[in-house]
C-alpha cells in the first residue's frame, strides 16, 4: 500500500500522500477525524444499550452531492493523529463500554488504521471492530483487513451506472461495491449474534434488549427520491446473491440539506422520501423473500442523525 503513488481506492488519483499531497479524498497520510464517542443510532444489534464506540475519519471518495456529513467528507473539520492515539481511542471507548468499536469512511485510511487495530488488539482491545463503509472500495485492499474486522457495514447506494455518476461522480461504483461486499462475506461469514450484557439506561423499557452483533455483514441501502427502479434492483441483488447469509438495512432517512444540496441541479433530491414509497419498498422486500432485515420506523427523515463534528474524544 504505497501512499507515495496512492492507489488505495477506485479513483486511482495517484497522489503522492506520504509527502503531504491530498488525494481525491482530500487526505494526506496522516490520519484525521472528527468524532470519537458512544454512537446510538446504528442498527439496533450495532448499538445496542451502551453505544457504538464510533470513530468519524475526516475526507472521503465519493463526494455524493447529497452528503449529510459534508463537513468532514469534504474535509473542513477534523484533528491530526497518529496510528498510536488511534489505538488508544479504540481502548477507551472500550473502556466506556462501549459495544464494538466502529469506524466511519476509514476506506482512504486502511494503512494507518491496520496498525492501530494490531497496536490494540495486544494492548487490550476485546470487542468487535466494525468497517462503516460507502463501499466504493477495491477488494485487494480490503484484504489488508483479513482478521482486524469483525462486523462490516457497507452502503449498496446504486446499481444504476447513470445514478452514481450523477449523483456520486463514480459510474463504475456499483463494479466496485459488488466486489468489495463479496470480500466483506468472506472475511466476516455468517451472521453471529450474542446476548448482551445488562447496563442502566435512562430510557428503561424502551431500550434494545436484543442481541449484539458480534460477526458478520449488514449492508445497507438508503433509498432516494425518484429512485424507486433501482432500489429495487439492489435489493433484488442483495438477495438473489447472498440470500440470508447477510443482513440488509433499508433506510428512510435521506434529508436534503439546504447548505449544501444544489437543489438547482439535483430538484429531484429537494424532498424526503415518503412513506407511501418507503412502504412500497419494504413491501417489495418481504416479497422477494428478504427476512433478515432492518428497516427504519416513523419520521427519521426529520431527526438529526448528525452528530456534533467537534473533535471531541479525539
Amino acid at each position: 500500500m504505497n501512499l507515495h503513488d496512492c492507489t488505495l481506492c477506485p479513483r486511482n488519483c495517484h497522489a503522492d500522500r506520504a509527502n503531504g499531497q491530498t488525494g481525491y479524498c482530500g487526505e494526506t497520510d496522516q490520519i484525521r477525524a472528527a468524532r470519537a464517542a458512544l454512537h446510538m443510532w446504528e442498527e439496533p444489534c450495532i448499538s445496542g444499550q451502551a453505544g457504538s464506540g464510533t470513530v468519524f475519519f475526516s475526507g472521503c471518495n465519493m463526494g455524493c452531492v447529497f452528503c449529510q456529513n459534508h463537513t468532514i467528507s469534504k474535509g473542513t473539520t477534523g484533528k491530526k493523529i497518529s496510528p498510536e492515539r488511534l489505538g488508544d481511542i479504540f481502548l477507551e471507548l472500550q473502556a466506556q463500554n462501549a459495544c464494538n468499536i466502529n469506524l466511519v469512511t476509514p476506506a482512504h485510511f486502511i494503512p494507518q488504521i491496520k496498525k492501530a487495530l494490531e497496536y490494540a488488539k495486544t494492548s487490550g482491545l476485546s470487542i468487535p471492530v466494525v468497517y462503516n463503509t460507502s463501499s466504493y472500495e477495491k477488494a485487494d485492499t480490503l484484504k489488508e483487513l483479513d482478521g482486524l474486522i469483525d462486523i462490516y457495514l457497507p452502503d449498496l447506494k446504486y446499481i444504476s451506472p447513470a445514478l452514481s455518476k450523477k449523483y456520486s461522480f463514480a459510474e463504475d461504483y456499483f463494479i466496485y461495491a459488488s466486489s468489495a461486499i463479496q470480500e466483506m462475506v468472506r472475511q466476516a461469514g455468517p451472521p453471529v449474534f450474542a446476548p448482551q450484557p445488562l447496563a442502566e439506561t435512562e430510557s428503561g423499557e424502551d431500550d434494545y434488549s436484543g442481541p449484539l452483533m458480534k460477526k458478520g455483514v449488514i449492508v445497507r441501502h438508503l433509498m432516494l427520491p425518484e429512485c424507486m427502479e433501482d432500489s429495487r434492483k439492489v435489493l433484488e441483488y442483495l438477495y438473489s446473491t447472498y440470500k440470508n447469509d447477510i443482513y440488509v438495512s433499508i433506510m428512510n432517512q435521506y434529508t436534503p440539506i439546504p447548505s449544501y444540496l444544489d437543489a438547482q441541479a439535483y430538484p429531484e433530491l429537494n424532498r424526503t422520501v415518503s412513506p407511501k414509497e418507503y412502504d412500497k419498498l419494504t413491501d417489495y422486500a418481504l416479497r422477494i423473500g428478504i427476512e433478515n432485515g432492518f428497516i427504519q420506523e416513523g419520521t427519521t427523515c426529520l431527526e438529526s442523525f448528525i452528530p456534533l463534528f467537534d473533535c471531541s474524544g479525539i
